[in-house]
């Protein structure tokens, strides 16, 4: 007996499902609603309903175009397309609350999308990916030319004899900016690349506490970094004003590949493309998207369109000062011997300058600029001194 039920009870399964999807075709025939019949007219018997070979067809998928237009089982674009049309009331000051969907927008050349699926495609298949590459395309840039170039060593012993490169206040806010861009990297980085690398080793939930925190103080320290850039670029910009002599640094390549460097002012060349296009440009650029996306500034229109394209700025933004500032950090520290020493203690070895800033190291020497520009010294138009042990 158990051998027949075990034997029978699928087989009847079977049948049942098949009678009930029988019922259910012809009930879906018997129901659907045509153009001919809505206008008052009937279709000819000898004549299939929908497009050629529909006939041969089931009837529950003999699909007009006015059966594609309602909502069944299967279709939801039309609800979805309703929606997107319409627009509700709120009482929230916010412009677009009322609207649960974004509208859709036409490019050229491509079908109507959603603002939303367009920035998100622009996001995920493009920001992502490539800016993901070119982080570490400029890492291992400047490791391999470590590993092949090494650190620029002096040409001179030290003298011994030092000259202030650097003021106390330029420290301080050169150390401000510093310090606030490696939070906001450090946080940028895990927000935006973390899920591909952390949340596979702490797992979801270790995951989202951490990248929550990390969010809440990119928000809060980004104000500070972009107070403490708008200081730095109004102190240093008299010094990275161009000249004749960076064309002479930029032909050498700044001595970085052999052969010795160009002289030149208190600032090269190169330091000055960080400071115009780096510290300025991209800087100055993410700050601003930063703020919007923080709602920080006052009467802007915060739709979703608007928002979108600030995060599109900020992210490009803020990418592409990283890879730069990988560089700058690099040279700054590991990369040339003595360069640390100027903006750690705020003074430089006579050999370094005469090295690196040779024009720089003229005008001290002549008395055109001092040796000490803060203390009880400021100003006073020595050649060279030693800094207080």
């Amino acid at each position: 007996m158990s051998r027949f039920f075990s034997r029978f009870l699928p087989a009847a399964g079977l049948v049942l499902a098949m009678v009930v999807g029988a019922s259910a075709a012809r009930a879906a025939e018997a129901s659907t609603v045509t153009p001919a019949t809505q206008a008052g007219t009937t279709q000819p018997a000898d004549q299939p309903a929908g497009p050629p070979g529909a006939s041969t067809l089931p009837g529950y998928l003999q699909q007009t175009n006015g059966e594609r237009a309602q909502v069944q089982p299967g279709n939801n674009a039309p609800m979805w397309r309703e929606i997107k049309q319409q627009a509700g009331f709120t009482s929230l000051p916010d412009p677009e609350a009322g609207v649960l969907i974004q509208p859709q927008t036409s490019y050229p050349g491509s079908a109507s999308t959603s603002a939303g699926e367009a920035w998100r495609q622009t996001r995920n298949l493009l920001l992502i990916p490539v800016g993901g590459w070119l982080l570490i395309i400029a890492v291992l840039g400047i490791a391999a030319f470590y590993l092949f170039r090494g650190k620029i060593r002096l040409e001179h012993k030290p003298t011994g004899r030092k000259i202030e490169r650097f003021t106390p206040f330029e420290r301080f806010m050169h150390w401000v900016l510093a310090f606030s861009f490696i939070a906001l990297a450090v946080s940028g980085i895990v927000i935006m690349f973390g899920k591909f690398f952390l949340l596979p080793i702490l797992g979801a939930s270790l995951f989202g506490w951490l990248a929550y925190a990390l969010k809440t103080l990119h928000n809060f320290v980004g104000p500070l970094f972009g107070l403490s850039l708008v200081i730095v670029l109004l102190t240093f910009v008299r010094d990275n004003l161009p000249s004749k002599t960076d064309l002479a640094w930029l032909a050498k390549g700044g001595g970085l590949f052999g052969g010795g460097e160009a002289p030149s002012a208190r600032f090269n060349a190169g330091e000055k493309i960080w400071f115009w296009v780096g510290v300025l440009f991209f800087g100055l650029l993410a700050v601003a998207s930063g703020l919007v996306l923080d709602k920080l500034v006052p009467n802007f229109p915060y739709t979703r369109g608007a928002m979108q394209v600030a995060e599109i700025l900020h992210a490009t933004s803020t990418i592409l000062l990283m890879a730069m500032a990988f560089g700058h950090i690099y040279i700054g520290t590991i990369g040339t011997e003595g360069a640390l020493d100027g903006m750690r203690t705020g003074y430089v070895d006579e050999s370094w300058a005469k090295q690196h800033h040779a024009l720089w190291l003229d005008a001290v020497q002549s008395g055109k600029i001092p040796a000490q520009r803060s203390g009880a010294n400021a100003q006073a138009p020595v050649p060279l001194i030693k800094p207080k042990a």
